[in-house]
């Protein structure tokens, strides 16, 4: 008898236990986003699922169920753009072309400017080619001659200008070039940039790396090992770095177990953030507060027209606000990765600009003035790498080309600039500038009666499609060709530098308009009533169903949005905005449709 009680005891124990545990895991569960962005296991599974389809070239002009007489409209459109870019810049495009199979990079971002169904049809037709030898100010020549408003921001590096860093560099590298390429040994000016960093960062030590992704690494491996746990966690959407540990989804084939990939914004990630004895650290990427939960906006995701970037500056401040005290309450180390965004929003960065003091911080980009760098700044206990008492028990972290004298050299320089009256009152402005600056592009936009709208974090730009279409992402092209620069994201991410004048603005607002007006004449925003995102999202579903199961098609079919002839147009793009009774769609007027 006393035998079965103790068994009867053992099982409720267990039983407990189980709960516990199913209830832990809730937890978690319910933190994370509902999205496959929140779930990077199925993510990554679902991924490798999906198959390559293509539109053939009749599909194509009407994917989104036009009439023949728009679809010849969008091809005479398209071959027009074509003959302009090839003759605009065919030096360009032919030296792009010469390198594009040796160089992956140059193979990767040219078929993933686009979605995929429509690649095979335009991904040589609208080569943009990435070539340039020369830049000025805010804008940047190809081979052809073209002088183009640079809207990449050389991916976050160019916060000031071109001609600012081609003199950081030149004078940096005057500093330094007695010394030459000694590695190891210190060039007397990395003194001077550790005093800056550690002044701008309001941190204790400093340590040189070659990249942002490295300083990033090296952050997670430094609050591992003085914690003594073992998770991160990153929230959805955020990027910090192509290495598996941060990278857990799409894109990233090593399966990671040790991350977090929580919610932003939310109380459950909150919850999960007081209850766990797991987690080292947090990672915030400050440029999620422009689009939390999701990726960074991009053309080639582009399916529909719900792109949705927007910025809350006091709702992410208290966010940042409540993580903080968390992560000081719970021995979280939170880090503050500013690779991307650090100098731009203020002169200490998104520490500055929200009011949160990280315990780590990583800087990169702009902070090599002009050179590749990657930068951890921390305090005194999290950055030592070693254990006075257990002189085994290191965290090492060291590369050959660490605090390289040329880039010590630019940093200086650099650092120097920016305590200057001059950029440090520009710096105080630039926060309101741009917010004028955007509210007068949107006034441009409203008053030409375009499907457009732009939105903002700081200096960083979004386009909105107001409108339903499965075209958005033509608008790129068109921008190129009116002589605007974009990098391989497109649409999604204007990275503007300070050094554009209120004169250069309107004209690269007068550039887009001009761009966004020949889209619309040229019929790719044509519309009718039954053109939903929605219905947009059902049909390329519908398509991929039936590539992945071709017997299956004519059961799918029904997933495709309805005949055209039981629908009205909405929008005639020769004419503007019409009313469905104005514009009444004749019988029988159908066209080819994907199935």
């Amino acid at each position: 008898m006393q035998f079965n009680y103790i068994v009867y005891f053992v099982y409720i124990l267990l039983g407990c236990y189980l709960v516990s545990k199913a209830l832990i895991r809730l937890q978690l569960s319910r933190a994370k986003h509902p999205s496959l962005r929140g779930h990077s296991k199925w993510s990554r599974r679902i991924a490798r699922k999906i198959p390559f389809f293509s539109y053939t070239d009749s599909e194509y002009f009407s994917t989104d169920g036009a009439p023949n007489d728009i679809a010849q409209l969008r091809r005479a459109g398209l071959q027009r753009l074509q003959d302009q870019l090839a003759k605009q810049s065919a030096k360009t495009l032919a030296y792009c072309e010469s390198i594009e199979k040796s160089v992956s990079d140059v193979r990767f971002t040219s078929h993933y400017r686009i979605p995929f169904p429509f690649r095979n049809r335009l991904s040589k037709a609208l080569t943009l080619g990435s070539i340039a030898d020369e830049t000025k100010g805010s804008q940047i020549k190809d081979l052809d001659g073209n002088w183009r408003y640079d809207l990449s921001g050389s991916y976050g590096v160019n916060v000031w200008g071109y001609d600012f860093y081609k003199e950081c560099m030149h004078l940096g590298a005057q500093k330094t070039q007695l010394l030459g390429p000694v590695l190891g040994a210190y060039h007397p000016v990395i003194g001077e940039n550790v005093a800056q960093i550690k002044q701008i960062s309001g941190l204790d030590e400093v340590s040189f790396h070659m990249s942002g992704t490295e300083a990033v690494m090296q952050a997670v491996r430094l609050a591992r090992y003085h914690t003594g746990k073992t998770h991160l966690v990153r929230f959805c959407g955020a990027y910090h770095g192509w290495w598996d540990g941060v990278q857990p989804g799409i894109g990233n084939n090593r399966k990671t177990h040790d991350v977090y990939t929580l919610a932003d914004l939310s109380e459950h990630t909150l919850h999960v953030l007081k209850t766990r004895k797991d987690i080292a650290c947090i990672l915030i990427n400050p440029l999620q507060a422009f689009h939390p939960n999701s990726d960074s906006a991009s053309d080639v995701s582009l399916i529909a027209s719900d792109r949705d970037t927007h910025f809350d500056k006091a709702a992410y401040s208290d966010w940042l606000c409540r993580i903080r005290k968390i992560c000081t309450q719970q021995n979280i180390v939170l880090i503050f990765d500013e690779v991307f965004t650090g100098f731009r929003l203020s002169y200490r960065g998104a520490q500055g600009f929200f009011g949160i003091q990280a315990d780590m911080v990583t800087y990169g980009k702009t902070l090599g003035g002009g050179y590749p760098v990657g930068v951890l700044a921390g305090t005194y206990s999290l950055m030592k790498r070693f254990k006075n008492d257990k002189p085994v028990d290191v965290s090492f972290a060291r590369g050959t080309f660490n605090s390289h004298p040329y880039v010590m050299g630019a940093m200086n320089e650099f650092l120097r600039r920016i305590q200057l009256p001059k950029i440090q009152a520009l710096s105080q402005a630039s926060e309101p500038l741009w917010n004028e600056r955007v509210a007068l592009f949107n006034q441009r936009i409203l008053a030409e009666k375009l499907p457009l709208k732009i939105t903002n974090m700081h200096s960083i730009l979004s386009v909105i499609y107001t409108q339903p279409s499965r075209y958005n992402w033509m608008l790129q092209f068109y921008l190129r060709h009116a002589g605007l620069e974009l990098s391989w994201t497109g649409t999604g991410r204007f990275i503007m530098s300070f050094s554009y004048t209120d004169e250069e603005f309107e004209q690269v607002i007068d550039c887009f308009v001009k761009a966004a007006k020949q889209m619309s004449q040229d019929g790719w925003w044509w519309s009718h009533l039954g053109l939903t995102n929605k219905a947009i999202k059902r049909q390329f579903l519908g398509d991929m169903l039936a590539a992945m199961f071709p017997i299956l098609s004519p059961v799918l079919r029904p997933l495709l949005p309805a005949p055209l002839s039981k629908l009205k147009y909405l929008v005639n793009p020769t004419k503007g905005s019409l009313t469905a009774d104005e514009f009444a769609v004749p019988p029988n007027n159908n066209t080819n449709q994907v199935g």
